[in-house]
């Protein structure tokens, strides 16, 4: 009678879990041991690595085990964090390739071909194994201080070699800004040697071309140890290697960098009115700082002073407009074309920007005039620029437009010359 009630337990049939619905346990492991075997097995035939690399494609998930794979197709094994290889305390088996990057020789062409005969045909014949190539190389290049540098070195034409063909992105040499890979010069070291593979494949251009897609072309200098990036050490570190190129691109880099903040500052003074001696004096001091060439200054100016100005699309306004807008910015064009050379640089670039902006055609010849009667542009540059160093844009148009005012200057000339002798036979 006292028998406490029984609990109510659950009852129902039991599903069967079929086989291929079963998880498979993942096991790098033993996907390396397949692996190794086959390799060691095809030996220095390339041929034949290849070929057993894409019959085991079938049998085995390589799309689960990317990572290993590639782990052992660049250090012969299972890389742990950090670049150590993985090993096995089963002393019976071979947790090691005898056939991986870093037992070639540290040669670009030995090196081209084994990235060819091993990583492109694997990755041809399956195809999603690209983008986890691309993991796969971030990765490594974290893991570069677990290597030798015979090791690096192999890694480093590696991926000169990649790039070139097109196999990763450059955004993979991100993972080389790691503190610790850029503190202790492994960063740059690496880059040296990258570079110097890229170059025998491409140009400047190309390369150029690669970094600005991947949004790496203005970070060649983290390379380097923030307390040693200077214009001078990546020049003592690149050009010692047989770089120059590099290093002119780099500099190309940062003197546009300077000029767009050049541009950006001269805006806002323009924009809040300045006075034109605070903005000369200012850009004055950026010049010299920078070392930036008058001629390129002037060109600047320009592009800053047309730019603040929105013009209208009647011929008559416009041409009012324009020259009422330079007779107040004449003075500073003044101030920074003391040269010839600076001069042309700005009649030149009054022709290109007349032409890019069809509106303004008609006016070439009144911006000339006004500027010449504003002593920036002399005579002699004018003529120069009329007989000889005119650009082939718009050229007819603008040439016709000057027609009158290059007569004038040449009774001019000719004028004075006269008066000249004259004055000498008295």
């Amino acid at each position: 009678m006292n028998q406490k009630p029984k609990k109510p337990t659950l009852t129902g049939q039991r599903i069967k879990v079929r086989k291929r619905d079963e998880k498979e346990r993942y096991d790098p492991s033993g996907f390396r041991d397949v692996i190794v075997q086959g390799l060691n097995e095809a030996g220095t035939d390339l041929a034949q690595v290849a070929k057993f690399l894409d019959t085991q494609g079938h049998k085995l998930d390589y799309r689960r085990y990317a990572e290993p794979l590639f782990d052992i197709l660049i250090a012969g094994g299972i890389l742990a964090p950090g670049g150590t290889l993985v090993e096995d305390g089963d002393k019976t088996k071979v947790s090691r390739s005898d056939v991986c990057l870093f037992a070639v020789d540290e040669d670009v062409p030995t090196i081209q071909n084994y990235s060819h005969q091993v990583f492109v045909k694997v990755t041809r014949r399956y195809k999603y194994l690209e983008k986890l190539l691309e993991d796969e190389m971030k990765k490594i290049l974290m893991f570069l201080k677990g290597f030798s540098e015979s090791e690096r070195n192999k890694v480093a034409m590696l991926t000169a070699i990649f790039l070139t063909n097109g196999l990763i992105p450059a955004t993979c040499l991100a993972s080389l800004f790691q503190e610790h890979l850029v503190k202790e010069g492994i960063s740059v070291e690496f880059a040296i040697v990258l570079f110097r593979t890229w170059f025998m494949e491409k140009d400047m251009n190309s390369i150029a071309s690669t970094l600005r897609k991947a949004e790496m072309e203005g970070k060649l200098m983290d390379f380097l140890p923030v307390n040693k990036r200077t214009d001078e050490n990546f020049a003592s570190h690149f050009e010692a290697a047989g770089l120059q190129q590099l290093v002119r691109y780099q500099r190309n880099l940062l003197q546009t960098n300077i000029k767009n903040n050049m541009v950006d500052e001269i805006s806002e003074y323009i924009q809040n009115e300045k006075p034109l001696k605070e903005i000369e004096a200012n850009v004055s001091e950026i010049m010299v700082k920078n070392s930036i060439p008058e001629h390129d200054v002037v060109k600047l100016l320009w592009k800053c002073v047309m730019s603040a100005q929105e013009w209208s699309k009647k011929d008559d306004q416009v041409i009012e407009q324009v020259t009422k807008h330079l007779k107040i910015y004449a003075p500073l064009f003044a101030a920074f074309a003391t040269q010839g050379k600076s001069e042309i640089s700005l009649i030149l670039k009054i022709q290109e920007y007349c032409f890019d902006n069809m509106h303004l055609m008609k006016t070439f010849s009144k911006i000339v005039m006004l500027l010449y009667q504003r002593d920036v542009l002399s005579e002699d540059v004018i003529l120069k620029w009329y007989h000889e160093l005119h650009l082939s844009k718009g050229k007819s148009i603008f040439l016709k437009q000057m027609v009158k005012m290059v007569e004038w200057l040449e009774n001019a000339e000719e004028e004075d010359s006269e008066e000249e002798e004259s004055e000498e036979e008295k």
